[in-house]
């Protein structure tokens, strides 16, 4: 039941905030949304909101919690990136918890990771839970083909600074081990009897 509850205040959320990336001076505006989805942290928690729907639905199928499981893993990169990275680099604290950014970057990842380990919990064996690397893998892969790669009249500016001083290469490793590490974390808990 609070597993449930906790699911669909993360859908109910995620879904308010992609409505508004949608509006821009009280009118629909679909390239306001479309560059809002350049960002992990706008991914993620799409991905971890239609998860936590379909945990809503079916909280027994296992495709659903695994999926639960990838997006928790995928939404905890972006709040540890944040605080570990992104605050120090744009040298700022409330900035990126403002708004939406503080379901986003915060409470979100806080409420599926809650509902993951305390309520949802199942053990997994460590090739499962290493999964969930995949979301930034592929992130990792496109974003580095937009900012670095791509012609240069469709490059994107590089938000998240993975690109400082051409060092794209020690970002990408050092993202995947972080995710490996978060992931590792994940199935020591899960493992874990409550």
């Amino acid at each position: 039941m609070i597993s449930r509850i906790i699911n669909l205040i993360i859908v109910l959320v995620t879904l308010i905030i992609l409505i508004l990336f949608f509006r821009k001076d009280g009118k629909w505006d679909t390239g306001k949304a479309k560059r809002a989805f350049r960002y992990f942290t706008v991914l993620s928690n799409t991905f971890c909101a239609i998860s936590a729907l379909l945990m809503c639905i079916s909280p027994e199928n296992e495709l659903f919690w695994m999926l639960k499981y990838i997006g928790t893993v995928a939404v905890t990169v972006t709040m540890l990136t944040v605080f570990i990275f992104l605050m120090p680099v744009y040298k700022t604290f409330t900035g990126l918890l403002k708004g939406y950014d503080l379901f986003m970057h915060l409470l979100t990842p806080l409420m599926a990771a809650v509902s993951l380990c305390v309520f949802e919990r199942r053990p997994i064996s460590v090739l499962t839970a290493a999964s969930g690397v995949i979301p930034v893998f592929v992130y990792g892969v496109w974003y580095l083909y937009h900012v670095i790669c791509a012609p240069e009249e469709k490059r994107w500016e590089d938000f998240y600074r993975f690109n400082m001083g051409g060092r794209w290469p020690i970002s990408f490793v050092s993202m995947i081990t972080a995710s490996l590490l978060i992931c590792l974390g994940y199935w020591a808990l899960l493992r874990q009897p409550f």
